[in-house]
């Protein structure tokens, strides 16, 4: 039996929706990216929301706007994927790693650590669809003395006074916090819509405006929208239409809008993702029910402290293994083909930060969750089967690298 990680979930209603885009005559920005967005508004509850080609420049265009430059500093976490850092690092900012805690995200009390008054933003990521503490992050940034260090260089930043908090939100649509889905925590919160996530556009990102008063989301939501198009005040299918030619250039904008074509994928999703949601959260549980009788296993978050995962992946960890222990396990299962992963390689782990300067040793609890995590696949095409397989297998692998004698 083979399993693939994450394929994505296609049926009749997303042909039928990218169909209807190529026979529009129209597959770039245009009613079909409008609707999606309003789509994430009813699904969040968000003020405004903006699709765009990327994770990355989204929020790459969100420090942009808020005027993020060289010399500031941006706190992400040391325990993510590469493009959280990535986008802090095109502005010519320093990031500064925070570690992690027991459930994978960001600690605060790292968070409060790393402050400076050179910091203006804050990136928490909420690995594998399990929210972080944003509660307890929006009191820090707001307690007298941090806004106090805070530095404004930009009308923008003086506007909020504060550290803004953009929430890489990459893993976590659907997800809930306090009793509601996700998505209004932060002042910005950037959805990653990859191939391999809950709701996919193939490549793609949603933005989700929540900035507090005196700014008017409505209105951000159409400064950043006219950024994503080159700042160009027609899009294209506006200038299509018979005498709409002319156009203006008001300012130094980027190309980072969502198609037509990519946005009929995720419509199509996003409109049943209820139901696609309730059979990841099927998965997930048969593996909960599976683990949580093995005393080697240590099982993800899932419904605890009023937050809710979205079911993304399954985030096992393996007591007691070595990163080599796990490595054969992931090889073990691999022989079976299964497909699993690992969520993911701190960043100080990784070449291009090492260089930076970045030191795992000075992470503890990142290298502590990396080292014996296999994510395992959750979608709604595993059915109970497949999902059986799933656990014989990790369940076998696990004894067998257990039973072989470990390099001293």
């Amino acid at each position: 039996m083979k399993i693939p990680f994450s394929p994505p979930y296609v049926d009749d209603s997303v042909v039928n929706e990218v169909v209807d885009s190529l026979r529009s005559g129209w597959i770039t920005t245009g009613p079909k990216v409008k609707a999606l967005e309003q789509e994430f508004v009813k699904l969040t509850g968000t003020q405004a929301a903006l699709g765009v080609n990327s994770w990355s420049s989204g929020a790459l265009m969100i420090l942009r706007w808020f005027g993020v430059q060289p010399g500031d500093e941006v706190i992400i976490p040391a325990y993510t994927y590469c493009a959280t850092a990535m986008a802090p690092l095109w502005t010519g900012a320093k990031v500064v790693m925070a570690d992690s805690g027991t459930d994978f995200n960001i600690s605060v009390d790292a968070i409060r650590r790393a402050i400076t008054p050179k910091t203006k933003a804050i990136i928490p990521v909420d690995i594998a669809g399990f929210p972080c503490d944003y509660d307890a992050i929006m009191d820090l940034v707001k307690e007298p003395q941090i806004r106090e260090l805070f530095q404004p260089a930009t009308d923008i930043q003086k506007k909020l006074g504060r550290i803004l908090v953009l929430s890489d939100s990459a893993h976590s649509v659907g997800a809930r916090y306090n009793g509601k889905n996700n998505g209004t925590e932060t002042d910005i919160a950037v959805y990653s819509l990859h191939a391999v996530k809950n709701v996919t556009t193939a490549e793609g990102g949603m933005i989700c405006f929540n900035m507090p008063l005196p700014f008017d989301n409505e209105q951000l939501y159409k400064d950043l929208r006219l950024m994503s198009l080159n700042c160009q005040t027609k899009d294209a299918f506006t200038k299509s239409q018979a005498g709409g030619w002319r156009y203006d250039i008001v300012g130094q904008g980027m190309k980072v809008n969502m198609a037509d074509i990519n946005a009929a994928i995720g419509l199509a999703q996003i409109r049943q993702y209820p139901k696609l949601l309730r059979e990841r959260m099927r998965v997930y549980e048969a593996y909960n029910a599976a683990f949580s009788a093995c005393d080697w296993a240590i099982l993800p978050p899932c419904r605890e402290n009023g937050k809710e995962t979205s079911y993304h992946v399954y985030a096992l960890r393996v007591k007691g293994f070595t990163e080599s222990q796990r490595d054969a396990m992931i090889a073990e299962i691999a022989r079976h083909d299964v497909a699993v992963n690992v969520h993911f390689v701190p960043l100080p782990m990784l070449t291009y930060y090492k260089n930076l300067g970045f030191d795992i040793k000075d992470y503890p609890q990142a290298y502590l969750d990396y080292e014996n995590e296999i994510s395992l696949p959750v979608y709604p095409q595993l059915d109970d089967e497949k999902v059986a397989f799933v656990i014989k297998t990790v369940t076998d692998a696990y004894h067998l690298v257990k039973s072989q004698p470990t390099a001293e």
